[in-house]
């Protein structure tokens, strides 16, 4: 019974399905910086891309899938010291700052994070409430297989 309920999730919060069509999306997305670079012969800087846009969806998860575990401690390490707080502001000013550089990332984000946050809000209207650690592994490795999918449809598959 409990297997069959498994099963049935993606039917019950739809928007499961949302992000691993999202996610196959992003993977093919990424997926067209690394055929530029494996044309100019730099077939190694290329995996080192895929593991960076990798990394970045997993932190996407995290952040969105543990907002307030992760505001918590912010905010308890701010609230330490003045030298804390003004080296954590620069650090999210200066990340922020680069993004906004980098508009392209800044849109990946925004789509990827806001998919992730409907994926837990439909889990929630469901009543489906693992544990944020869990659930962060279980969304990252949604999120990693889609953009796989993804980038094994971008080489022809």
């Amino acid at each position: 019974m409990a297997m069959l309920r498994l099963l049935l999730l993606p039917l019950r919060a739809p928007m499961l399905l949302v992000l691993v069509v999202i996610s196959v999306y992003e993977g093919l997305q990424w997926s067209q910086p690394l055929e530029g670079a494996a044309a100019s012969g730099m077939g190694q800087l290329s995996s080192l891309f895929w593991s960076l846009d990798c990394l970045h969806a997993l932190l996407v998860v995290v952040v969105c899938t543990m907002p307030d575990l992760l505001l918590q401690r912010i905010s308890n390490l701010m609230a330490a010291s003045r030298v804390m707080s003004l080296v954590i502001s620069l650090l999210i000013v200066t990340v922020g700052g680069l993004y906004l550089l980098h508009l392209k990332v800044l849109t990946n984000v925004l789509i990827l994070g806001t998919t992730v946050l409907l994926a837990r809000l439909d889990l929630a209207r469901i009543r489906v409430a693992p544990p944020p650690v869990l659930l962060a592994g279980v969304l990252g490795v949604l999120v990693l297989s889609g953009a796989w999918v993804g980038r094994w449809l971008a080489s022809g598959g």
